[in-house]
């Protein structure tokens, strides 16, 4: 995304973009960041080292919705309100890490944006402290779209 020197990212699409491309640059052995609408399922931005066909990224936010708010997921969020007297509507995960193989996945909620969930894709020898941290730092300060 190119903006004008010093301006600032106005519309959702543009700051998306900017977080999308700060995860991507500024997390330790980062290969893809992209975020995902959890309305819809829908992936919202992404960018990657590699490409990779558009069935693969539409299968990686439809799994991240069913992770997330899988009808079992709502299920135990709903038992652990009750039990707590919890009222409100947040969800109770907000981070989730998911490793395979070769990669570290983190799975993060926009902080007071429920309905946005960014991932970050790490090579799995990424120091997961240092991945959590950026991840965190680049979230807070760019996250509030």
């Amino acid at each position: 995304m190119t903006l004008p020197s010093g301006a600032a990212p106005q519309n959702m699409s543009e700051r998306l973009d900017l977080l999308i491309k700060t995860l991507r640059s500024d997390v330790p052995d980062c290969i893809a960041a992209g975020a995902i609408d959890m309305a819809t399922g829908m992936l919202l931005a992404v960018q990657t080292v590699d490409n990779h066909p558009a069935e693969v990224l539409d299968l990686l936010a439809a799994a991240t919705l069913e992770l997330f708010q899988g009808r079992n997921v709502v299920t135990i969020e709903d038992i652990w309100k009750e039990r707590r007297g919890v009222r409100d509507n947040q969800h109770y995960f907000q981070e989730i890490l998911v490793n395979s193989h070769n990669l570290a996945h983190l799975f993060v909620r926009l902080d007071g944006r429920d309905d946005i969930v960014v991932v970050v894709v790490c090579r799995k020898t990424v120091n997961v402290g240092m991945l959590f941290a950026q991840t965190r730092r680049i979230v807070r300060d760019i996250g509030r779209v």
